[in-house]
Parts: C-alpha cells; sequence; structure tokens
C-alpha cells in the first residue's frame, strides 16, 4: 500500500511519517511496526521500483516466537552484532546453553555498543537476527528456552 496515488487515504499516515522520519533519523533501510496481527512495514529502497512504498500484511511466522516465553526482543532500534568484534566468534551459536546475565550479543544504536545479556538461563534454540543487521524496537533477536 502507497501513500498518496489513486484510493483512500491511508489511515495511519501520521504513523507512516513518524516511522519515515525515523528511518532518516537512524540511518535504516527499512522499520517495521506490529500491533497484534497488523504490521506496518516502511522502507527505503534506493533506486528500486517504488521507494517510499508501505506493506500491510499479518506475519504469522514472527507472530509465533514475538508470542514466544523465552523470546529476546530488542529493547531499543539499531544494528545488532553477533561478535564482540568484526572476525571473532560469535558470542553465542545455535544451541549453546546459556547464563543469566551472559552477552549474547551487541546491539549499536548511536555510536553507543550495547550489551544485549540473557534474561534466564537457557539453550539457544533460534537466532533470528543477521550479523550487521538492522533491528527494530521489540523485534524478536532469539528463543532461548
Amino acid at each position: 500500500m502507497k501513500i498518496g496515488g489513486r484510493g483512500p487515504p491511508f489511515p495511519d499516515a501520521d504513523l507512516i511519517r513518524t516511522l519515515a522520519a525515523l528511518l532518516a533519523e537512524t540511518g535504516l533501510s527499512e522499520i517495521e511496526y506490529a500491533v497484534g496481527d497488523r504490521r506496518i512495514r516502511v522502507a527505503r529502497v534506493p533506486g528500486g521500483p517504488n521507494p517510499g512504498t508501505v506493506a500491510e500484511s499479518p506475519a504469522p511466522a514472527r507472530a509465533a516466537a514475538v508470542e514466544h516465553p523465552g523470546a529476546l526482543k530488542a529493547p531499543m532500534v539499531g544494528t545488532a552484532y553477533l561478535a564482540p568484534q568484526p572476525g571473532h566468534p560469535p558470542f553465542v551459536r545455535l544451541g549453546d546453553s546459556v547464563a543469566e546475565g551472559q552477552p549474547l550479543l551487541i546491539i549499536e544504536a548511536m555510536k553507543v555498543m550495547n550489551h544485549i545479556r540473557a534474561p534466564r538461563p537457557g539453550r539457544v534454540t533460534q537466532i533470528l537476527v543477521a550479523d550487521a543487521q538492522p533491528v527494530e524496537y521489540g523485534a524478536v533477536l532469539m528463543l532461548i528456552e
């Protein structure tokens, strides 16, 4: 769904403008906002056919991860790094056991490296973010069971 053009006006135009401003402010290429089964994604696609397009659709696969009791969610918008430094091994791998407070990844936000730690002990069953991937607030990063 696009803002402007033909058709009825999009009811969340102010939200979309706010998300677009956040894209520009953070330098991210896309951002997604979800409430329940409704999802709004705003993306900048340089050279793409429709820069600034907005997609609205349910996200059943991610919805299950969001509701999982062991979901580790991003506490901020930024760039996720799975290793302490480029070329170093990742903090954790799939299947690793983790202790409460153990560093799992880093989220860089506004040039500050924020260590994201395990909220509880368990085993890493899914890693849902890639190294150097932009993440949004509340995005599920890992599942710990």
